[in-house]
């Protein structure tokens, strides 16, 4: 079982995702936490890093053949990135993929309550920047869900309640 799961900023992806890998009894990965630890290493912000991605496609593309081959050496894997659905989708490799959406205001305090970003200038300068990247590097409009198996809005849900939600869908397409 692949499931992929994707969505902006502060949607619930992560906290959701690790639930769901442990209801499954599947591996996690996070392609977020691996672009933390780039910016990290190089001693940079999350939006300087995203600038800096912005001019070196080396970065992006070295995360997301991280993921790729993830995706092709693990069958029982939650692999959590903004790009993970298309990945899976573009290389032919069968995954449930989900895509977990959250109003604005909601993704601004749950970022800003982990401390990744400070504020709404932030996240906004970091997905336009990655909307940008997505879109010139591989022709990707991060914003369009037609490639995912499941929607879901966690506005209203907790991330167990997003990860039950996900678990049941994926057991009704078993049946």
């Amino acid at each position: 079982m692949r499931v992929t799961i994707s969505g902006p900023i502060g949607s619930g992806k992560s906290t959701s995702g690790k639930i769901l890998a442990d209801k499954l009894g599947c591996k996690f990965f996070s392609g977020g936490f691996f672009f933390r630890e780039k910016a990290k290493q190089m001693g940079m912000s999350l939006e300087d890093f995203g600038k800096y991605a912005e001019k070196h496609p080396e970065i992006d593309r070295e995360i997301d053949e991280m993921n790729l081959e993830l995706l092709r050496k693990e069958d029982n894997i939650v692999l959590e990135s903004r790009l993970a659905g298309w990945i899976s989708k573009r290389n032919n490799i069968p995954a449930f993929r989900v895509y977990i959406d959250a109003a604005f205001y909601i993704r601004k305090e749950r970022v800003k309550n982990r401390g990744d970003l400070s504020g709404e200038e932030e996240i906004i300068k970091r997905e336009n920047s990655e909307r940008k990247r997505y879109m010139e590097f591989y022709s990707i409009d991060s914003e369009d869900t037609s490639i995912y198996d499941l929607i879901i809005s966690s506005d209203a849900l907790s991330a167990e309640q997003v990860a039950d939600e996900i678990y049941a869908r994926i057991r009704e397409r078993e049946k």
